[in-house]
Parts: C-alpha cells; structure tokens; sequence
C-alpha cells in the first residue's frame, strides 16, 4: 500500500470508530453529510484536475498506488472523502462534549483575520494561480458567513482551529516534512513562498474554504431535518 493511502486511511480510522460514541452518535447524522461531500467535493476535484494538468501542483508516483481518476490518484479522491468526514465529525465531537463553549471574540477575530489576510495575499499576489484562487474563495466564503451569520458560525471557528493540529499533522507529511521528497509538490511560480515547516501558507486559506462549505451543508440539511 502507498504511504499516500496508508496516512489517508489512517486518519480515518479513528474518527469512523468514534462515530458509534453514544454522546456524539455521528453515525445518525452521516445522512445530512452526503450533499455537502457530493458538492464540495465536485468542486475541489474538478479545481485539482484543473491544477494538476496545468501543473500548478502534482503528484510524486513514488508514494502513490498507480491507480488515477483523470489525472489525479485514488489517493487525493479518497482524501476530499475522508478529511472533510473527519472534520464534521470533530465538529459534532465539539459541539457534543463543549457544548456552552463561548468563542464569540475568538470567533470575530479569527474570520476578519481570514478575510483581511485573504484579500491581501489575493490582491498582491493576482500573478500565482493557487494564492490567487485559494485566498480568493476563502475570502468570499469567509466574507458571506459573517453577513449571514448562521448560528453554527462560532462552533465552527472552534471546529477550523482544533482541525489545524491534524491538518499540520497530514499536510506536513504530504508536503515532504517526513519523507525525502514531497508526495504533495508545488510549482514556486504560483505560490507565495511562505511556508509552515514544508506546508505552503496558502492551504490554510485552501482548508477553510473545504471546512466551511462542507459544515455549511450539513448545518443546513441537518437544520432542515429538525425543522
């Protein structure tokens, strides 16, 4: 098995076992996830289909299966699955066990952080597709959530900052912190440069837009439910 697949699985395994945890009894509420991984993940993939071909970002068959879908692995589909699983299933956990958590100043920091620091890299850096693309939409998803303020805005403040410490954790290892050549390559033409350890700083921007549109499907059809 490819060390692509063996951290992608890995990640999922606990998540998916803890789904049957009586308190949080995520497996009840998988339902109101499938529209939101059937959209978001069309969008993303078609997004990485588009980069991959235009090199923007690749893939090191090294670490990998050898099985593509187009031109991306099994791998990197399996992971637009599994990690934005992972992430609902945190923010149900959180909302579960904190559930008089207030993060409301917390909360308006960090999304006028986003936004301001997102339109920033974009506007000033319009030249490299992915700052240009990834700051761009996390400044439209960012902006849009705090006009419509939905009631689920706060937890998911908390949910995007405790998912960073296993987002670090997979990207870091994907972008070679781990291994002798990166699984996950970027081309330096249409990045900033900046990184966390080996992470480029534009898939801070990249993750939340994939955390925030997948919780605000579920949010919603899990809203409609108990309605």
């Amino acid at each position: 098995m490819s060390l692509y697949a063996v951290l992608i699985i890995g990640v999922f395994i606990g998540p998916l076992a803890l789904s049957f945890d009586k308190k949080v009894a995520f497996y009840k509420e998988i339902r109101f996830l499938l529209l939101g991984l059937i959209i978001t993940g069309a969008i993303f993939l078609i997004w990485d289909e588009y980069f991959t071909i235009k090199q923007i970002w690749g893939f090191n068959p090294k670490y990998l299966l050898g099985i593509y879908l187009g031109h991306l692995p099994l791998e990197e589909v399996l992971f637009f699955i599994i990690v934005p699983y992972n992430c609902v299933f945190v923010h149900q956990v959180l909302k579960a066990y904190f559930p008089n958590i207030k993060l409301k100043n917390i909360s308006s920091i960090f999304l006028v952080s986003i936004a301001v620091s997102s339109l920033t890299l974009a506007l000033f850096n319009y030249h490299n597709w992915y700052t240009f693309s990834t700051c761009s939409l996390a400044f439209i998803l960012c902006i849009t959530a705090i006009l419509l303020k939905p009631k689920w805005l706060m937890n998911f403040s908390f949910t995007y900052l405790v998912c960073l410490i296993p987002f670090l954790f997979v990207n870091g290892v994907l972008t070679g912190a781990a291994t002798s050549e990166p699984i996950v390559w970027y081309s330096e033409s249409h990045i900033i440069g900046l990184r966390i350890l080996t992470i480029p700083l534009e898939d801070i921007y990249y993750n939340f837009s994939l955390l925030i549109l997948v919780i605000a499907f579920f949010e919603w059809q899990r809203g409609k439910s108990l309605s």
